[in-house]
């Protein structure tokens, strides 16, 4: 999976491909012809094609295994709580899409309709499609499941994306900027070494110009479930998520921890559950106050 190098000023900048940063990028040329700075005619049919979904949000890693997957899961869930909201979860994670495995669906495929892809339902209101229900069909992934999935009516469309910041990555945004993402959320762990990929995953969404609805800490606590105390599995050695949001001046969601379980379903009374319902507060507020501005934007 190739990585946007670091500096990258974008596809549409005066300096594509020919900044500093660009040197020995896998796209330089093609930047530096002009050419990524077209419109891809998918964009449009892209935007057509999701319509029907009011709210999207992206969820990033700066490393893999910091259980990002579990926490996209765990948001969809969340929000299909409300049985009047419709969710939808998109798993674009090539690197190891395990959606199918969190939500019971392993083995399940997409089936293919006269309006496009049929996803695959966990429950009447909550929708999932993933690449690991494509087995080696994986070219051209992200532009099909966006353009060619039969979405419907849809509230929150949350996309499980790979970890780093990827090409992927760049593509998913370039696909869903004309329909408008709401924004991401970013998972980290506690400890140094995940903190320093997110510093980069927040500056690629500012880079970007993706609105970050804030970070989450996952696995920051445990809570032993016979005598209910709580331990630090990894100590944030350099203050942690809290620490590098108030630096980066990005909000702090919450800090949960990752069982891979539905906290929803197995401990609706724990204090990880409540620390997800106020994620999914705050990440619902966000999206709200999101669209009002773009009403607004569009008005004035």
């Amino acid at each position: 999976m190739e990585e946007v190098p670091h500096g990258c000023p974008g596809a549409d900048s005066a300096q594509a491909g020919r900044g500093a940063s660009c040197q020995g990028c896998p796209n330089q040329q093609l930047c530096a012809s002009g050419a990524g700075a077209a419109l891809d005619p998918a964009v449009e049919e892209i935007k057509e094609k999701i319509r029907t979904v009011k709210h999207k949000v992206l969820v990033f890693s700066g490393k893999g295994g910091v259980g990002k997957s579990t926490f996209s899961a765990h948001l969809a869930h969340g929000l299909a709580e409300d049985e009047n909201t419709r969710v939808a979860l998109l798993d674009i994670d090539i690197c190891g899409p395990s959606i199918p495995k969190i939500t019971g669906l392993e083995g399940e495929q997409v089936h293919q309709s006269g309006s496009g892809w049929s996803p695959v339902y966990v429950e009447d209101n909550l929708e999932v499609t993933s690449v690991g229900f494509l087995g080696p069909k994986k070219n051209g992934m992200i532009q099909q499941f966006l353009r060619d999935v039969d979405w419907g009516d849809i509230d929150y469309l949350i996309v499980d994306t790979p970890p780093s910041t990827s090409i992927e990555h760049l593509s998913v945004v370039q696909y869903l900027a004309a329909a408008q993402i709401d924004g991401a959320v970013i998972i980290t762990t506690p400890q140094e070494v995940s903190l320093q990929d997110v510093r980069k995953e927040i500056s690629f969404c500012h880079k970007v110009k993706l609105p970050i609805i804030g970070v989450v800490e996952n696995m920051s606590t445990f809570v032993c479930p016979k005598c209910k105390k709580e331990s630090q599995m990894f100590p944030p050695t350099t203050g942690g998520a809290e620490a590098m949001c108030q630096d980066l001046n990005v909000p702090l969601l919450g800090k949960v921890c990752d069982k891979g379980q539905s906290f929803f379903v197995e401990a609706p009374d724990s204090p990880a559950t409540k620390a997800y319902k106020s994620i999914i507060q705050r990440t619902q507020e966000f999206c709200g106050s999101h669209q009002s501005n773009n009403k607004n934007h569009v008005n004035s």
